[in-house]
């Protein structure tokens, strides 16, 4: 599995944190959520899969709780695994990334997670201001799949 971000420390100890996340395109543009804290970034909408809930469960309520958008999931992209710090956490975690194209069906209302908005912009757009390699891989990707 491909592997973006961050070297890995020597000597850290990392926690297995699984995620589910998606690339929600509506013709030319895509949503993602900007996170304010634990600094300002653009990312996917998605998050980790909690102990017994499965992929499509955790990629629902993720991202319905960054954008407060239902989306519907059309296939799976693929995975990437990364190593980081997540302050907000307080942990260090290997991160393996379940990616999903998806379509929006409904906004229900704003995000219901603390500092997350739903933003939506031009895929170009959000390529140069996604946060880390492995979005926007998984954009690159899907965008010529759309194509």
């Amino acid at each position: 599995m491909r592997r973006f971000g961050e070297a890995i420390v020597p000597g850290q100890r990392y926690r297995e944190r699984p995620g589910a996340y998606a690339v929600i395109l509506d013709r030319a543009d895509v949503l993602v959520t900007e996170q304010l804290a634990p600094r300002l970034e653009f990312q996917l909408p998605g998050g980790g899969i909690d102990p017994g809930e499965g992929q499509l469960t955790a990629l629902h309520r993720e991202c319905f709780e960054e954008t407060g958008w239902r989306i519907r999931p059309v296939r799976r992209l693929g995975a990437f695994q990364r190593y980081a710090y997540m302050p907000e956490y307080d942990r260090w975690a290997h991160k393996v990334c379940h990616v999903w194209l998806a379509h929006p069906v409904a906004r229900i209302g704003p995000p219901r997670e603390v500092g997350h908005t739903a933003v939506w912009m031009p895929a170009p757009s959000a390529l140069e201001l996604l946060a880390n390699d492995g979005d926007r891989h998984f954009l690159r990707r899907a965008i010529r799949g759309a194509a």
